[in-house]
């Protein structure tokens, strides 16, 4: 398999997750509390959208690709 068709399938794979997830959730630690000795943190879970248009065009991109790539090879 080419590079380009890999590529491709890479995208394709990456576009259908951001449609079905729609964002990417990660966690940060933040300081609640911070007098003299005293510390308190919290978990604070954060969620960053992705656009679905961005889903959208990485499946595109990665069809494109993957039949350039296969349509070099033969």
């Amino acid at each position: 398999m080419k590079p380009m068709a890999v590529v491709g399938v890479v995208l394709i794979v990456l576009g259908l997750a951001a449609l079905a997830y729609g964002g990417i959730t990660y966690t940060s630690r933040e300081t609640v509390i911070d007098v003299g000795p005293l510390h308190a943190t919290a978990d604070r879970e954060k969620t960053l959208p992705v656009p679905p248009v961005l889903g959208i065009a990485a499946v595109a991109g990665g069809v494109v690709l993957l039949v350039a790539g296969v349509r070099r090879h033969t």
